[in-house]
């Protein structure tokens, strides 16, 4: 059951901009990074989130960078864990 936090219909930047930084906090939390790797990801994301407040595209485009780094950063963390095969 999900919680209900109103942002399952974004209204607006702002709500669309608030469930992506939900999904983005949960992707931090699942992704396989070692625990350096998590607190520069987790310190980042609190910079987004304190600049939402002031900027809502600012961050939107932040978090779009930082998304893209976190999902290069995972994959390459996960393909090291793929044996490899003739």
């Amino acid at each position: 059951m999900a919680a209900d936090d109103g942002l399952t219909e974004p209204a607006g930047p702002e709500g669309e901009l608030a469930r992506r930084l939900r999904d983005a906090y949960r992707r931090v939390a699942a992704a396989p990074l070692a625990p350096g790797d998590r607190e520069r990801y987790a310190r980042r994301f609190v910079v987004i989130c304190d600049l939402a407040k002031r900027d809502v595209g600012h961050a939107a485009v932040r978090l779009d960078a930082f998304l893209t780094d976190l999902d290069a950063d995972s994959d390459a963390k996960s393909r090291r864990n793929i044996a490899q095969c003739d």
